[in-house]
C-alpha cells in the first residue's frame, strides 16, 4: 500500500456503508464505516507502512466481522462451526482469531449456550440417544467436557432407556405389520440405532414391542 497523506473519503455509490480512500489524489482502497471511525482516518491524516498494515488488518477483521454475523443470524452456530466458515472465506488465523475473541466479547458465541441450547431442542423436537448427541455435538466442535455438561443439565428427569421406548412407541405403527421376528429386530433396531440408542438397550426394548404386537408370534427367547 502506498505511504502518504489522505487527501479524500468518498462514500462508494453502490454501497452507502463504504468509503474510498484516496491518497496524494490517487485511489488506494474501499474501507468500511466502522473501519474509517475505529482507525480514526480523516482527510490530512498521514499513513505510513506500520499504518497501513494496522488499516488493512482492521478491514479484513470487519469484513469478517460482518461474514460472521450474517451466519449468526441465520442461526446459533459454535465457535468451531464460525472459525472454519471463516476460514473457508480466506480469512487468514489472525483474523479469524480476532474476530472470534469479538463474538465471545459480544455474548454472540457461547459454546456452553450452544450445546445446551441443542440438547434441548433436540430431545423436545427430535428425541435421539445421547450417543447420537454426543456426536452432532462433536461434529460442531464441541469440547467433551462441555458436551457432558448439556446433557447432565437438560436432563428432563427420564432417564436413556425411557426416552428410547418413547421414540419406539412413537414409531411403532410403521412396523407393526412386520410378521418376523428377525426382520422386525432388524429393521425397527436399525432405525433405533440410527438416532442414536445403544445396543443393549434396545433390545429388550424391541423384545417387549414385539410380544405386544404378536404374543402367539415365535420371537426372542423371553
Amino acid at each position: 500500500m502506498p505511504a502518504g497523506t489522505i487527501t479524500a473519503l468518498r462514500q462508494q455509490s453502490n454501497d452507502p456503508q463504504r468509503v474510498n480512500v484516496f491518497i496524494d489524489g490517487e485511489f488506494a482502497l474501499g474501507i468500511s464505516l466502522n473501519t474509517l471511525v475505529r482507525e480514526r482516518l480523516a482527510v490530512g491524516v498521514q499513513l505510513d507502512e506500520a499504518a497501513w498494515e494496522r488499516l488493512v488488518a482492521s478491514e479484513q477483521a470487519d469484513q469478517a466481522l460482518q461474514k460472521a454475523l450474517q451466519q449468526l443470524e441465520r442461526r446459533p452456530r459454535s465457535t468451531a462451526e464460525v472459525q472454519r466458515y471463516l476460514q473457508r472465506k480466506g480469512f487468514d488465523e489472525a483474523t479469524c482469531a480476532r474476530v472470534i475473541a469479538r463474538l465471545h466479547e459480544l455474548g454472540l458465541l457461547n459454546d456452553a449456550e450452544f450445546a445446551s441450547r441443542w440438547v434441548a431442542n433436540r430431545r423436545a423436537l427430535r428425541p435421539r440417544g445421547d450417543r447420537a448427541l454426543r456426536a452432532e455435538l462433536r461434529h460442531k466442535g464441541i469440547a467433551p467436557a462441555i458436551i457432558d455438561e448439556a446433557l447432565a443439565a437438560e436432563d428432563d428427569g427420564t432417564n436413556e432407556r425411557e426416552r428410547a421406548e418413547a421414540v419406539a412407541r412413537a414409531v411403532l405403527p410403521r412396523y407393526a405389520r412386520v410378521a418376523d421376528w428377525a426382520a422386525f429386530q432388524r429393521r425397527f433396531g436399525g432405525y433405533l440405532l440410527r438416532r442414536g440408542f445403544a445396543a443393549d438397550l434396545i433390545r429388550p426394548i424391541l423384545a417387549r414391542l414385539w410380544r405386544e404386537l404378536h404374543p402367539e408370534a415365535d420371537g426372542p427367547d423371553w
